[in-house]
């Protein structure tokens, strides 16, 4: 057992238990019915020679482990990072014995954490990258027209009726009519675009494709087949690099070609600099995370993969689904989803650990003034009361952690 797993029994008797066990009847009371009695007014010590004290128990137990929890953390001075265990090892009319295994922060060693030598990329945009946002640009303005002659390419959006059969029999939603496909998009399974590329309009055709292995659990590596007839095809027609094509984009203050391609190069290096930014700080992070030594417990492991599987829940309610459409489509197992989330989860509780600890060793420090101007901030920021931003965060003790935090941030990154 690691040294920062703590076994702890309390327990409760006396006053204390017998108060507990006065709650738990007080509790029943009002649903009690015995004859002789109105409902909800028998006496205890009648109730307890009917029934017995052991029907008690339950109700006596909730109310007793948080005086016997408070009291394990109070005896041993102990902090928990992660919810105990709890079990009940002896219960009876004059006590209840709990046992704790309450685990606090292992022992952390920081290494070198300053002057890591880790490199920031540079802020370059290439050629390649450049011509593929023009084009992109040029394409969200393009014009869709007809292709009357012709075979489809890829960039073409074909007009396809199709119809898959798995086993010889109608796949169950894998039926369109009039279906608009952009070629080369990747929407559908591997080799289907492909086999429409080449088609000419009123041509029809069959395919023999395999799903891929990441497909949902009922389709995944079945052989399909299927029929597909090309109804008709259209071309986008990409805008002329000129002022016409600078205004559509609001670029009302581009007159050539040139100073386009300098504004379209500065876009660029804008949203790459967050990106750059974070990959610095992260490569720090691991950095100094490695020269740190910690050995980590899996019940806090698992403790991060649970509040990340939460968070992953509460995105797929923001897109209309839940866990459970998540995996029934995915054919994910909740295994599978915690082992796919335990390497972040140890991450983050290394980065975690290492920033408290810098934050001790620096002794940083927040003062109420400035989480209140960062509250205010947030307030503008998102058109809220400031109130309600310290509410959301979690109070203003929470807003000075977090603070902290970016502080040791800074540190690290140099």
């Amino acid at each position: 057992m690691k040294k920062n797993v703590h076994e702890i029994e309390i327990t409760i008797e006396g006053k204390k238990w017998t108060d507990c066990l006065d709650a738990a009847f007080n509790k029943k009371r009002k649903d009690i019915k015995l004859d002789g009695f109105r409902k909800g007014s028998v006496p205890k010590d009648i109730y307890l020679k009917k029934v017995g004290v052991e029907s008690l128990y339950m109700d006596a137990i909730d109310a007793a482990v948080g005086i016997a929890y408070k009291e394990a953390l109070d005896k041993e001075k102990l902090i928990p990072v992660i919810e105990p265990k709890m079990d009940v090892t002896n219960v009876s009319k004059d006590a209840v014995t709990f046992k704790f295994v309450i685990v606090t922060k292992p022992e952390i060693k920081l290494g070198e954490y300053k002057n890591l030598g880790v490199k920031k990329d540079d802020n370059k945009v290439s050629k390649k990258e450049l011509d593929e946002e023009i084009k992109a640009l040029q394409t969200r303005c393009a014009e869709i027209v007809p292709k009357e002659k012709g075979k489809a390419e890829n960039g073409d959006t074909a007009v396809i009726d199709f119809i898959g059969y798995v086993d010889g029999q109608e796949l169950e939603g894998g039926k369109g009519e009039n279906y608009p496909l952009e070629l080369g998009s990747n929407t559908f399974i591997p080799g289907f675009e492909d086999a429409v590329v080449g088609m000419e309009i009123g041509t029809e055709k069959s395919v023999d494709l395999r799903f891929p292995e990441n497909y949902t659990e009922n389709l995944k590596n079945k052989d399909v087949t299927f029929k597909i007839k090309l109804q008709g095809l259209k071309q986008r027609i990409l805008p002329e690099i000129n002022e016409e094509f600078f205004k559509d984009l609001g670029y009302d203050d581009v007159k050539t070609k040139e100073e386009f391609t300098k504004k379209v190069e500065t876009e660029i290096k804008e949203r790459k600099a967050k990106t750059i930014e974070d990959k610095y700080l992260n490569d720090c992070l691991d950095k100094a995370a490695a020269n740190m030594k910690v050995d980590l417990n899996d019940e806090i492991i698992d403790d991060e993969v649970h509040h990340m599987i939460h968070q992953f829940e509460d995105q797929l309610r923001m897109q209309g689904l839940n866990l459970e459409q998540y995996m029934e489509f995915t054919g994910a197992t909740h295994e599978d989803l915690h082992k796919q989330m335990e390497k972040e989860a140890t991450k983050r509780v290394q980065y975690r650990y290492l920033l408290e600890e810098v934050i001790e060793k620096e002794k940083i420090e927040v003062s109420d003034k400035d989480a209140k101007e960062e509250v205010k901030k947030l307030a503008k920021e998102y058109s809220m009361k400031p109130e309600e931003v310290e509410t959301q965060i979690g109070g203003l003790e929470m807003i000075k952690y977090d603070l902290k935090m970016r502080r040791a941030m800074d540190i690290i990154k140099g």
